[in-house]
């Protein structure tokens, strides 16, 4: 059998529209592996992918979407990994550039496939490469995070917040998140905040008794100015995500906009090394973490799992895994 199913995006895709095809299984090269998925979490920047990313030029079309997953080597080509070992990969072009993981199999560059010593289940494993690369790079590279710190998560009521709050949380930070949906804010708190706020899009007058010492932006440049003014001195501000929609801001006057003292930085995901990855399957070993998840659905329901994303239906990672006995 040399065909799989995949979805297979040609332009602008809304959820409605998405479909499994069958398509060809890729053909090994030097430098590439091929990897046998056994699942993967669906993240926004899918999302912006398909609902208009898509139509710019230095996106692969077609293209089959999804930037991480998890699954076996099934040819390791000229890479020394072995057939059958238990990897992970994530980003590096990934769903974009070339082939992702909406499928059966992929063929990933072997620089972003890194090797996973882990005791979780194939579906835990697929809510950590991206979500959390994303949140420990935020908070050890980004904000240098310390045990004594008062966080700030700033649309903390997304995968990405959630596996946020955990780390924060077992260090021993006192945590703060926002959500903009009222109904977020009990969950939030079973989650671990200390203290959960309702954002308005202005925050800062109401967090300045908190003494926030670092702040993880996910809502990107709508509220990225009000968070600025949110930090005590000395404090760190670290942005990596957009929620709000709003990629980057007009006429940016770092003088003027970064207050006296306070830090500001970013956070890109595309660059993991297996040192990291290792790091983090470690840090969830040694703590008996599990990481967040919403739901998780067959291959086969994709479409619906997509809906559920765009419809902000799910609490926490959506994963999809490549087996029919699922209950969502």
């Amino acid at each position: 059998m040399n065909t799989m199913k995949a979805v297979v995006l040609h332009g602008i895709t809304k959820s409605e529209d998405i479909h499994i095809t069958d398509t060809e299984i890729p053909s090994v090269r030097p430098g590439w592996v091929l990897v046998k998925i056994k699942a993967f979490g669906i993240n926004h920047s899918e999302q912006i992918l398909r609902m208009g990313e898509i139509e710019n030029d230095y996106i692969q079309k077609p293209v089959i979407p999804g930037i991480e997953c998890v699954g076996l080597i099934e040819d390791p080509s000229d890479s020394g990994w072995n057939k059958g070992q238990k990897v992970c990969a994530l980003m590096g072009g990934m769903g974009r550039s070339f082939n992702g993981s909406y499928a059966e199999y992929a063929l990933l560059p072997e620089h972003h496939v890194f090797p996973i010593d882990t005791d979780l289940s194939w579906r835990e494993m697929a809510a950590v490469p991206e979500t959390y690369y994303t949140a420990w790079g935020s908070l050890f590279t980004g904000l240098q995070l310390k045990k004594e710190d008062t966080i700030l998560i700033r649309g903390a009521s997304c995968s990405l917040g959630y596996a946020a709050i955990q780390i924060a949380h077992v260090l021993g930070c006192k945590v703060v998140g926002t959500t903009h949906r009222e109904q977020k804010m009990s969950h939030l708190k079973e989650k671990s905040c200390d203290i959960v706020i309702l954002d308005t899009g202005t925050i800062s007058d109401q967090v300045k008794d908190l003494h926030i010492t670092k702040v993880l932006e996910l809502v990107g440049c709508a509220t990225l100015e009000d968070s600025m003014n949110c930090v005590e001195e000395s404090g760190i501000v670290c942005m990596s995500g957009v929620l709000g929609g709003i990629f980057s801001f007009q006429n940016f006057n770092p003088i003027s906009i970064i207050p006296n003292g306070v830090f500001l930085t970013g956070f890109h995901s595309n660059w993991p090394t297996a040192k990291d990855m290792s790091s983090i399957f470690s840090f969830l070993k040694k703590n008996a973490l599990h990481p967040d998840i919403g739901a998780v659905y067959p291959f086969a329901r994709i479409q619906q799992a997509c809906a559920d994303i765009d419809n902000h239906k799910v609490n926490g990672k959506i994963v999809i895994i490549n087996e029919e006995d699922v209950t969502i």
